[in-house]
């Protein structure tokens, strides 16, 4: 829930990132000190070449040149030999050998010999928001997450403030382009998540299970995307985590809803971090009034473990580990008669447990090899009245890739194999002394893909790929070929284009029921242009997405299998517009985006094709920073705006026919660096909603009209008005930080 499973690591995690920015480690620790490497990148003539990719081999440690050709990084890799690549589309790349930890390493010379038939600097980037460091002309860090007011320090929130998402406030996920929360895929180093957020119950907002900071970066595409990734016919949110932790260090937060304890310890080879959290909101909603009735404020007790090794030269082991323990009890509006002076009661309880081991290394010639498994048991039981529904969910991933991206100067060649087994059961009690009913899913799905970047001319390169997979459940193949074009216009712009199949499985709940059913399909058109020069970047892009074999049954009788078939259909279409500038104002960062959606679609239980309730024609948001050095303190609002979104109501002739008012939000946050005792300490403040605007996102009827005829309603609003936050994060071991540093 938004409001259960507040940012228990918001600020710690920021302090993190800004102290290994800015803060010098304690003498004794200096044998994990990081290397500085710096240079200057030319041509075979001596002219500066700016935009050059320069990187550790095997790592994402690395920078891109600036206008004159420099570069200038730091590594936290132990002390020895390393690979130093310097690569740019349209030259010859080259390996230089180096050694770490001898001090700072300069190379104020490189040359890189032009590719007469290669392209110059160009990138397939169709619908793909970037926000990794090792990627150039980044839109988002993981400190913008934590730091845009209203997100929470929730990657769906600060997601949702970029062109291409509707806000669908009772539900807190990812909605991209006309598509369900379930078309949207989570992948944690190129691992499928089976479980991305906590627990929810209807009308209340979920949050994300994993903390922005556990990631050096993000890729966020909204359509057009690699034949990497699968199982979603919206989009995917791509996370790759971090290597060795910098340092050894502790840290302490106390927050108005809780508190968390962390502990990081870094050896020459390895790192190993442990961190356990404490919510409970029960003391924040007896000072603060609430829309719901809360018999038991949400309640969560959790813990992570994360190892990092490095093998060998340049291989990297890494595994992850969290568990959760949520439990709460409400009382929903309800307008039905037994439910209208008290709610309808509900309670939850979820645990999750997760697992994520990856390895990768460098093979020969070349190629290198990445591989990963990942587990995941995911225990849901929701009781409503006497009703009784526990949910069980197990499942598994294993995946390896090979990639070889020097196998030419003008193409290269990923390919990769990925398995899937997942154990579902339902059991279901409409009361205590009734049977119990019993569902359940066995799925075991195999898939492999392959895909190249390749140069056309000077000016054009592609990426061309295809993917397949098999399901044993539904007896069904499919093959899903994709194809992008990126067309250099200019020295800072491009025109990139992408079209696809992408292939989905029916989601769990509609399979519990039918296993008689085939994949879902969309397919994808978009056509992208990129302008950025000086940190201001332009993008607008056109998509369309068509529909096709989407799962429908009948709402009168959901539990009839023979009702379900592939027999919906739907499109959505729109334009994006992004806007973002770090350079014009000093300190200041802000972004503009804007959306505009057209979509209708037969899906699940709609009797005709009809705008889904989760799609808002228009959507706008601008998100604003400013830091203000003398102050230590950085600055920051996030305004949104949503035209209303539509819904039925069983009291007007037709489908989907009323329209909500519009949604509108102000938030604010503050963030105040200082020292207490000695140690690195971040004040943190933030407010939703601070015009108090009464935002509905939906209305719940009874089931059964009154003597006049009409079906009652009872609106469906926020937990509360407005969200409040307060929260005290202490980095211990930290004793300098250079307060006046922007902390981005």
């Amino acid at each position: 829930m938004k409001t259960s499973l507040l940012p228990l690591l918001l600020l710690l995690s920021a302090a993190h990132v800004v102290l290994a920015q800015t803060a010098t480690p304690p003498a004794h620790q200096s044998t994990t000190a990081p290397t500085r490497l710096h240079g200057v990148v030319r041509d075979a003539t001596g002219q500066p070449l700016p935009g050059v990719n320069v990187f550790l081999k095997s790592t994402f440690d690395g920078a891109s040149t600036d206008s004159l050709g420099r570069f200038d990084f730091r590594t936290d890799r132990a002390a020895g030999p390393a690979v130093l690549v310097v690569s740019f589309i349209g030259y010859v790349p080259q390996e230089l050998l180096v050694t770490l930890g001898e001090g700072a390493i300069s190379l104020p010379n490189i040359r890189l010999k032009l590719n007469p038939a290669a392209l110059g600097d160009v990138v397939v980037t169709a619908g793909a928001f970037e926000a990794s460091d090792a990627k150039r002309g980044t839109l988002l860090k993981p400190l913008d997450i934590v730091t845009t007011a209203g997100a929470l320090g929730d990657v769906a929130g600060a997601l949702n403030a970029l062109p291409g998402t509707t806000r669908v406030g009772e539900d807190g996920k990812l909605f991209v382009r006309g598509g369900a929360a379930s078309e949207t895929k989570y992948y944690i180093d190129g691992l499928p998540v089976q479980t991305p957020y906590g627990g929810a119950v209807p009308n209340v907002a979920s949050r994300g299970r994993f903390s922005p900071f556990l990631f050096k970066g993000l890729v966020f595409s909204t359509g057009g995307y690699s034949a990497e990734y699968g199982q979603a016919l919206s989009a995917v949110v791509v996370q790759n985590s971090t290597d060795l932790a910098p340092e050894t260090q502790s840290s302490i937060s106390l927050m108005s809803v809780g508190g968390s304890l962390g502990r990081t310890r870094r050896w020459e080879r390895t790192s190993v971090a442990v961190s356990a959290d404490y919510t409970n909101l029960a003391p924040y909603y007896n000072l603060v009034p609430q829309n719901l009735g809360w018999d038991k404020a949400p309640l969560v007790l959790g813990g992570s473990l994360k190892v990092a090794h490095k093998a060998g030269e340049a291989g990297m082991l890494k595994i992850y580990s969290t568990y959760s323990r949520q439990r709460l009890a409400l009382r929903q509006p309800d307008p039905s008669p037994a439910y209208a002076a008290d709610g309808h009661p509900i309670t939850l309880a979820n645990d999750n447990a997760y697992l994520n081991a990856t390895y990768r290394t460098p093979l020969v010639r070349g190629w290198s090899l990445n591989t990963g498994l990942a587990l995941t048991v995911d225990d849901n039981l929701i009781r409503t009245d006497a009703q009784r529904v526990r949910d069980l969910d197990q499942s598994a991933v294993a995946r390896v890739v090979l990639t070889n991206d020097s196998a030419s100067t003008w193409f290269n060649l990923k390919m990769g194999l990925e398995g899937y087994a997942q154990r579902y059961r339902q059991q279901y009690q409409s009361s205590a002394e009734a049977s119990t009913l019993a569902l359940a899913v066995d799925e075991q799905r195999g898939s492999g893909f392959a895909e190249s970047e390749m140069v056309l001319s000077h000016r054009l390169a592609a990426r061309v790929g295809a993917r397949a997979e098999y399901s044993a459940l539904l007896h069904q193949f499919n093959a899903a070929p994709r194809l992008g074009l990126a067309y250099k216009t200019g020295e800072h712009s491009q025109l990139s284009a992408a079209w696809g199949y992408f292939y989905q499985t029916p989601t769990t709940d509609l399979l519990r029921i039918s296993h008689a059913l085939n994949f879902e399909r969309a397919e994808h058109y978009s056509l992208l242009f990129e302008r950025t020069v000086h940190d201001r970047t332009l993008r607008a892009e056109l998509y369309q997405k068509n529909y096709r074999q989407l799962v429908t049954y009948d709402r009168a009788n959901i539990y009839n299998p023979v009702g379900y078939q592939n027999a919906g259909s739907g499109y959505a279409r729109g334009l994006d517009v992004l806007f973002r500038d770090r350079s014009t104002f000093k300190m200041a960062d802000y972004w503009l985006s804007y959306g505009f959606l057209d979509t209708r679609r037969q899906y699940r239980a709609d009797p005709v094709a009809a705008i889904p309730t989760f799609a808002a024609r228009h959507n706008l948001s601008v998100v604003g920073k400013y830091y203000v050095a003398r102050m230590h303190t950085q600055f920051g609002f996030t305004y949104s705006y949503g035209s209303g979104r539509r819904y039925f109501d069983p009291n007007l002739p037709g489908y989907n026919q009323a329209t909500l008012p519009a949604y509108q939000d102000l938030s604010l946050n503050v963030s105040y660096l200082t020292h207490w005792f000695k140690q690195f300490t971040i004040v943190y403040v933030s407010a939703s909603n601070v015009l108090n605007r009464q935002n509905i996102y939906g209305y719940t009827f009874a089931g059964t009209p009154d003597a006049a005829g009409q079906y009652r309603s009872a609106a469906v609003l926020p937990p509360a008005p407005r969200m409040l936050f307060v929260g005290v994060f202490i980095s211990i071991n930290k004793t300098k930080v250079d307060l006046n540093a922007r902390p981005d």
